[in-house]
This record gives structure tokens, sequence and C-alpha cells, in this order.
């Protein structure tokens, strides 16, 4: 098998050959103030290469994988169902890695249990199928089970997140550079201020994932070359709209009328915190007092985004499975494929700001978003 080592660095001229493509369905509701796109809120119950983006999210449906026509046997090991973007990121694998397109799939909803996940591997190998697909949980833990894989021949991808475990230990990595997003987050902030003070609240993601630690890295690299800034406090809300809830009403509690920045890891946990913000009569995005950063940048985060609650949407973009399909197809032909790709995201911000690190939504950009 070919290796190469990991390196999120990697140049955009990869993703422009690949098609291009972060954190559940329960909780998709968006808050109540001001997005008419989403559902009611739990007050009354809850710089990219465009032109190789749009490619990509045209190109559902890879081509079938095998001439002679043998169906290829994929496990796809994923998260769980925590929010609007991994939703759409399960069917965006289940659309591509069909029976039309020559696959049979087994995708585990892993339920954000790593226990599960690694036991979904191990099935994964017990079944003997053709490849192993693996959206980590956690970056820690995975020596053991890589080893297994590689020891029956099974061939992993390593998809959206990463892990701890050396490249030599998997064959493939597609996602996205999380780091970079929390940088890009963090030099836009610093744009929109322009040396005015923030004090900083962080709602993060899962603890342990790559995601919120690559964010959080970015964020926190950018924040310490400003003395200005503060950040009050940082808690994992879980990349569900239940937790940013919970959190952001923890943090109304402790600091109340003390902070002017919200971050927070997704859209989902986004739409808790403006619940929380809301029942406490605290104002919020480009006319309120509170200026929120979200990441994922998914529809009904635009649509915020659009609407001037959400200041800045950092996107993860989840049309990744056709990307790693044409990784598979190239291993399953024999052929030489790139061990690392990685899949470039934007960034939006709402009407009437102009950055340097960020476009600025319109109705027309929302409307070519499928997820």
């Amino acid at each position: 098998m070919l290796r190469k080592k990991l390196s999120v660095l990697l140049a955009t001229a990869m993703v422009a050959a690949a098609v291009v493509g972060c954190g559940g369905a329960d909780q998709a509701a968006a808050p109540a103030a001001e997005a008419p796109a989403a559902e009611a809120p739990a007050e009354d119950a809850a710089p990219a290469d465009d032109a190789a983006a749009e490619d990509a999210a045209a190109d559902d449906g890879a081509e079938a994988p095998a001439a002679s026509g043998d169906v290829i046997t994929v496990g796809y090991a994923q998260v769980g169902h925590e929010s609007d973007w991994r939703t759409a990121n399960t069917q965006n694998y289940q659309d591509v890695f069909s029976a039309e397109n020559g696959y049979e799939l087994s995708l585990i909803d892993c339920d954000n249990d790593n226990a599960v996940q690694l036991e979904a591997v191990r099935n994964f190998i017990t079944q003997q199928l053709d490849y192993i697909i693996i959206a980590p949980i956690e970056t820690a833990g995975w020596d053991t089970v890589l080893q297994e894989a590689q020891d029956a021949g099974i061939p992993v991808i390593i998809a959206d997140r990463e892990i701890d475990a050396g490249a030599d230990m998997y064959d493939a990595w597609v996602g996205t550079n999380t780091k970079n997003e929390g940088i890009t987050a963090g030099n836009w902030l610093a744009e929109y201020l322009n040396g005015e003070e923030a004090n900083i609240l962080v709602i993060e993601g899962s603890v342990g994932a790559s995601a919120t630690l690559g964010r959080s890295e970015g964020f926190n690299e950018v924040a310490a070359q400003h003395s200005e800034w503060k950040i009050l406090d940082s808690q994992s809300g879980d990349f569900t709209q239940d937790g940013g809830q919970e959190v952001m009403e923890s943090f109304i509690k402790s600091y109340e009328g003390q902070f002017n920045v919200v971050v927070c890891h997704n859209d989902n946990e986004a739409y808790g915190a403006m619940d929380a913000m809301k029942a406490a009569g605290i104002t919020y995005g480009v006319d309120g007092d509170v200026i929120i950063i979200s990441f994922d940048a998914t529809h009904d985060g635009l649509q915020y985004t659009l609407d001037g609650a959400i200041n800045c949407n950092v996107e993860c973009n989840p049309i990744q499975a056709a990307v790693v399909a044409e990784v598979i197809q190239k291993m399953h032909n024999g052929e030489d494929y790139e061990a690392t790709t990685l899949v470039n995201d934007e960034a939006f911000v709402a009407p009437g700001i102009e950055s340097q690190y960020a476009t600025t939504m319109t109705e027309e950009i929302l409307a070519g978003r499928a997820y």
C-alpha cells in the first residue's frame, strides 16, 4: 500500500483534482429569533476554490468503482447524529456509496460513543469488508484496532477528523483543516474589532474531538496576539443545540454584562446559545451587543448569517464522500492515490460586513447550499 505522511497543510491544488466535499437530526431545530427557514425554538418547546466546491456538490454519484462489476463492500464508522452537519455528511455517504454505484455500504451511527466506534470497526474487520472508513469520535486510542485492520489486509481511510496514530497505521486521510478554521475565525474577529476590547466566551465541541482541538488551537493562537482580548471561559457543548443552550445559560449566570463575543464550535451550539441569550434579553448579531462566531456553515447557519444573527460563520464542508470514493476506486484498481486530501473551506459574514477573510453572505450563495 502506498502511504504518505498526513499533512493538513497540503496545497489547495490537490483538492482541485478531487471532488470537494464538520458537527443530530434530533437537535436540528434552529432558534426562535430571526430565521424563517428553521423550526420553532426551544422557548416554545428549541477561502476555498469555489468552482471546485460547486463541482463537488453537483457530483454526488461517483463512477462505478470496478470495471468488472464486482460489488465493493465498505464500512463507515460514523461519529453519530449530533448536528445538522453530521446528518448531511451521513446522507452524502449513503448517496455516493450506493448499490447503483457498485457499493455495499455498512454505515454504523456510533452515537458519540468511542467504545461503540471501536467495536464497529472490529466488526467490519470480522466481516472482512473490502474497505473501512472511520470518522473518529476521539483522536486517541486507535493504534490497536488499526493494527488489527492491517493484519487483516483491509485498507482504512480516516475521514473528516484526525487521530493521534501515525500515518503508517492507516492508508489515507480526507478532511478539513480545523486549525485553519479557528485561525480564520480569529483573524476575522481581529479585523472586525479593529483594536477594540473583546471579552470572549467559547462553547467548544465534543471533548477529545480533533475538530474541537483544532478550532481551539487556531483561535487561541490568534487570541494570544491580542492583549486587548480576554477569553473569560470555555466549556464543551458537545456539538449539540441542547448543549450550546445549557452552556450559554450557565455563562449568562456567571458573566452577564461582561462578554461581547461568543464563539460556538458549530451551528447547532450557536442555535442553543441564541435561544439562551434571547430568553435572557441579550441582543446578538450585527445589530446586537454580542458578536456571534460559528462554524460549519450549514444551510440554516448561513440563513442566520444572511439575517445578521450570526456575524461570521466558518465553513466545514460535509460533502466529502465522493473524495473518499475516488481514493477507494484508485486503491481497488491498483493505481497511485493521494494519501492526504484536504477539503477546502470558506468563511461567510453577514451583509454589510466587508472582510478579507470571508465572503459576504447573499441569497444566491444560500440558494446554492444543499446542506
